[in-house]
């Protein structure tokens, strides 16, 4: 099984994932950041394609199929289950990984979290961000892109706790 927990910087999918470990036996994280941070330290600037030039992992052309045959890699070589946090908005972008989970996968779930800009901001100032930095500029992006209804099953995060969130999203798995 793989679950994807989507949505916007600051609305609670590291936290949800955090708490859905626990109560998933036999399941482990998979962050796609980290295949992120391991493309912007490999490729110099001046090596990327000029449409990857953004400033944003997700824009390297590698990032997506490398997600993929991570997740692959993980669940061929150790059996488990994984529990996927990312925020992936562009519906390009997301129908890529998904439709790829599935093929690793059938059972592959996907949620989004959702929250207003106010909670969002309020919970990256929780979390030490700094106002104005890569995670705040990248809320409105994340709100438009997530009106998409194909972007899965949404749960608003405002007036819920993680603990509300985690049980919901295991009664949805069964």
């Amino acid at each position: 099984m793989i679950v994807m927990i989507n949505g916007a910087f600051g609305v609670g999918k590291t936290s949800v994932a955090n708490k859905l470990l626990q109560k998933l036996d036999g399941a482990m994280l998979f962050d796609p950041e980290e295949v992120g941070y391991m493309l912007r330290h490999i490729i110099p600037e001046d090596e990327k394609l000029e449409h990857e030039r953004t400033g944003d992992f997700q824009d390297l052309d590698m990032w997506k199929p490398l997600t993929v045959e991570v997740a692959k890699q993980l669940r061929e070589t150790y059996g488990k289950d994984l529990i996927v946090p990312m925020t992936i908005y562009t519906k390009e972008y997301f129908d890529t990984i998904h439709s790829g989970f599935l093929q690793i996968d059938p059972e592959t779930y996907h949620f989004c979290l959702t929250a207003k800009k106010e909670t969002i901001h309020d919970r990256l100032i929780e979390r030490g961000e700094e106002e104005g930095n890569w995670c705040f500029a990248q809320t409105d992006k994340c709100l438009e892109g997530f009106k998409n209804p194909c972007l899965g099953q949404f749960i608003s995060t405002d007036d819920a706790s993680i603990e509300e969130i985690a049980k919901f999203i295991c009664k949805e798995i069964g």
